[in-house]
């Protein structure tokens, strides 16, 4: 498992019920609204684009995407998104960012301290963890079948021209990290070329990672992201811990 975010975790958005579908469809409504406030048109602004696409995915209702885009440009009125960010420690001393869409700061740092604290981990000082991350453009798709090792090379200079600074592939998923501006053109190369978008957009990614093989700090670090994650202000996890062992689902 090469970093760890939801991102990275497709299994969390794949495989939820449908108790969850409500916190779904939440997250990618303000998300929706935060990314529309740089322009109501998808067609001008990618990062509006990918995150109705991603809404999409998840069998968003058309209804919910334009109530959220229009509460994002201001045509309609409402408690305003602001964007949150927690630094903390998780279980094996692992590194964490929080991000989260609230319109209630208050109520979001009670009930997010409150989980990381049950959950093994520790809040951290303002900039204690963020040094150690960069903010960049990150895109994670998915070939059917895997690509074909003859082609990697092909594609990877591909990736290069349309801005990567990095990419890893693993089974049928590749992750590819570029700069800020960068990730909607490899997003649209990618989709162009038959691959699948799970995610794409700006993420936090560790300058350096962290391994981890023990299996029970390993199953610990897994636990904390997806008990974080089930917060319906969380947006985002993201870690500098590389699980290098399998953990149970």
């Amino acid at each position: 498992m090469s970093g760890h975010s939801k991102w990275a975790n497709i299994r969390v958005k794949k495989t939820a019920q449908d108790a969850k579908r409500g916190k779904v469809f939440t997250r990618h409504a303000r998300l929706i609204e935060m990314a529309a406030r740089s322009g109501g048109d998808p067609m001008m602004n990618p990062g509006l684009r990918t995150a109705i696409e991603n809404a999409k995915e998840d069998s968003v209702p058309n209804a919910n995407i334009e109530r959220a885009i229009k509460k994002g440009t201001g045509e309609l009125k409402g408690e305003q998104m602001q964007e949150i960010l927690l630094e903390a420690y998780g279980p094996g001393g692992a590194a964490f960012i929080i991000e989260c869409l609230s319109d209630n700061r208050n109520r979001t740092l009670a009930n997010v301290k409150s989980l990381i604290g049950k959950h093994g981990g520790r809040v951290a000082e303002g900039n204690a963890v963020a040094w150690m991350f960069e903010r960049k453009g990150l895109v994670v798709a998915e070939f059917p079948g895997g690509l074909p090792p003859d082609k990697l090379e092909e594609l990877e200079l591909h990736l290069i021209d349309a801005g990567a600074e990095d990419f890893s592939a693993e089974g049928d998923y590749i992750r590819v990290v570029t700069g800020m501006t960068d990730w909607s053109k490899v997003k649209d190369f990618l989709k162009k070329s038959g691959w699948k978008i799970d995610a794409a957009g700006l993420s936090y990614v560790p300058k350096q990672k962290v391994p981890v093989t023990d299996e029970m700090t390993a199953q610990k670090v897994s636990d904390f992201i997806e008990m974080i994650e089930e917060d319906e202000d969380v947006s985002e996890v993201h870690t500098n811990a590389d699980i290098r062992v399998a953990v149970a689902v």
